[in-house]
């Protein structure tokens, strides 16, 4: 008896056409989960404050940032390093691209620069700042109860007319990275301007 065209000679259950591809997919898992995992641990510990601090041109940075209001606030927020210096982490490509650019960025400069200057590089991160850095965290500027004046002021930045576009930093350019005698305290601040400090 002949068999039909098309048929093969023996057919396999279909529990044995299953073993080779859940073999594969086993091995990805196997190999893709600490890939990941190890990748995930390294961008959160390259990440801190700490972890910055550990060039000695980033630590008079790092010692700024802790007596400013960007750590020291009646609300208990802190901005760390890269709330402000990168992209948010959800925009997931440009905050890599830009935490490797900055990475190498600050290494080339630990080997080749022998003077450090901070206002000069203070001053190229503010001139570089877009309004969404500083937006990440402060985004209820238009509901201040306290200071219409504020809310006002923010309103025109939020909504602004073309050509008259301004930036966060344009008025908010003294909150971090200033050498201070005391840890600044926003709710404070008028008792230290009525010391001079």
């Amino acid at each position: 008896m002949k068999k039909p065209k098309g048929s093969s000679k023996s057919t396999k259950p279909a529990w044995k056409k299953l073993i080779k591809p859940a073999i594969l997919v086993s091995i990805g898992i196997a190999i893709a989960f600490p890939l990941f995992s190890m990748s995930y641990f390294t961008m959160v510990r390259t990440s801190t404050p700490q972890f910055c601090a550990w060039c000695h041109e980033i630590q008079f940075a790092y010692d700024t940032w802790k007596t400013s209001t960007h750590v020291n606030n009646p609300q208990g927020f802190v901005a760390d390093c890269m709330d402000c210096h990168l992209p948010a982490p959800h925009d997931t490509f440009n905050f890599f691209y830009a935490k490797t650019a900055h990475g190498i960025k600050d290494i080339i400069i630990h080997f080749t620069q022998d003077e450090y200057d901070h206002e000069k590089t203070r001053l190229a991160a503010y001139a570089s700042f877009k309004n969404e850095q500083c937006q990440k965290c402060h985004r209820n500027l238009l509901y201040i109860p306290d200071k219409r004046g504020a809310m006002l002021a923010h309103r025109a930045v939020v909504y602004a007319r073309p050509g008259y576009e301004k930036r966060c930093v344009d008025c908010h350019k003294d909150l971090v990275h200033n050498a201070r005698q005391l840890y600044q305290y926003k709710q404070y601040r008028d008792t230290y301007r009525g010391l001079g400090l």
